[in-house]
């Protein structure tokens, strides 16, 4: 069963983001990783086990870090900020 995940931060760009899944495989990727990672530090963040090292919590924060500035890089680049130029 898939939950919803309150901390979407590319909820409001979705059509944008659906245009480029389906134009391009890298962004469709990155995107997917994107969705495990969140998926995974929100299962992490409010589970119950306290024996998860913080480490890799911090590991899976970055790489979520990562991918959302990429995302938001191909968002920009592909027009989503048409109205500053």
């Amino acid at each position: 069963m898939k939950t919803n995940r309150p901390y979407r931060k590319f909820m409001p760009q979705q059509a944008k983001i659906e245009e480029l899944e389906k134009n391009s495989p890298r962004f469709k990727r990155i995107y997917s990783e994107y969705e495990v990672m969140t998926d995974e530090l929100w299962n992490l963040e409010t589970s119950d086990a306290v024996n998860i090292p913080d480490d890799f919590i911090n590991a899976i924060k970055q790489q979520t870090e990562y991918l959302e500035d990429e995302i938001g890089d191909w968002l920009l680049q592909n027009g989503d900020d048409s109205s500053q130029k």
